[in-house]
This record gives C-alpha cells, sequence and structure tokens, in this order.
C-alpha cells in the first residue's frame, strides 16, 4: 500500500470535492475576509491619529494637481560620510519638466526649482498649509521653521499646480 499522494492511503478521498485551482467550491472566501477583518480590528486596531491623518491628507488632494515623484533622498540613496554629523536631508522631485530640490535640516527647509522660476509654495502639514512662500526668478525659496511629522510641498507656477510626495521630517 504504497500510496504516492501523501496522503497516507487516502489518495483520492477528498479529490472530488475541490475544484480545479484546489479550493472547495463551498467556501465562502468573502466571510473568511470578514471575520480576518474584524480580528484585525480587534488585535491590531489602526491608532485614531494615523486614521485623521488619513482622511486629511486624501482631503488635500488636489485633482488639477501633477504629482511630483521623489526621485532622490538621501537617506537612502547616498553615500554616508565618514566623520559628518547633523547632515542635511536631500530631496529631490520630478515632475513633467520641473526638478525640485530639498534641503531638510534643524534650521528650516531651502529649495529650488529647476529650471529656474518665480512661484508660490506651501508646506503642508495634514489639513493646512504653512505660510505661504515665494521662490524667487531663480527658482529658490527657504522657511525657517523646519517640517514636522509628514509634510509635502504645493508649487503654483503660472497657471499650474505641483504636489510633492508625503514625506515624513
Amino acid at each position: 500500500m504504497n500510496d504516492m499522494s501523501g496522503m497516507g492511503g487516502m489518495g483520492g478521498m477528498f479529490d472530488d470535492e475541490l475544484d480545479d485551482d484546489g479550493f472547495d467550491d463551498e467556501f465562502d472566501l468573502g466571510s473568511l475576509e470578514e471575520e480576518l477583518r474584524r480580528a484585525t480590528a480587534i488585535l491590531d486596531p489602526v491608532p485614531p491619529e494615523l486614521c485623521r491623518l488619513a482622511v486629511e491628507a486624501y482631503a488635500l488632494h488636489d485633482l488639477d494637481a501633477r504629482i511630483a515623484e521623489l526621485t532622490f533622498d538621501s537617506l537612502t540613496d547616498a553615500i554616508p560620510v565618514r566623520g559628518a554629523e547633523d547632515v542635511p536631508r536631500m530631496l529631490t522631485f520630478h515632475s513633467g519638466g520641473l526638478t525640485v530640490d530639498v534641503e531638510v535640516s534643524e534650521e528650516g527647509l531651502l529649495g529650488q526649482l529647476m529650471p529656474p522660476q518665480s512661484a508660490s509654495v506651501e508646506v503642508l502639514h495634514g489639513p493646512r498649509a504653512g505660510a505661504p512662500l515665494t521662490a524667487d526668478d531663480m527658482g529658490r525659496f527657504a522657511c525657517a521653521t523646519p517640517p514636522t511629522g509628514p509634510f509635502a510641498l504645493r508649487l503654483r507656477t503660472g497657471g499650474e499646480v505641483v504636489v510633492t510626495e508625503w514625506m515624513r521630517a
């Protein structure tokens, strides 16, 4: 009685109950998903502050805005320099022909738009924007207050609105 199926002599006992994918036709995946959601809500609930931030961040999105994608982050992409302390974080965002370079440090936030152009800039913190900033004709802007927690930049250049991805300071 050497059974090749590994079922210890029960070979094809359950084969007629399974469909082609190996699942029981009577098994309801919807009820399993609902039960797992309830268990997760009890055992590992989403913190209320995180839910609030998610709702507020979604409420801030601009339907007409282009998203500037993060293409460089010195925390993950740069090679560390031995002996360097309190190095500012460098971020680069791209959207179409616009590049936004940002330096975040304890002294604040510095940025430049490429190609150089004037623009209004807002540092977004949750549901409200910070003090409005202005990029000069060289595309440079600065904020004396460093961002805390999640933040993004909203840039208005001419008739165009560009919003960077959200980052954690």
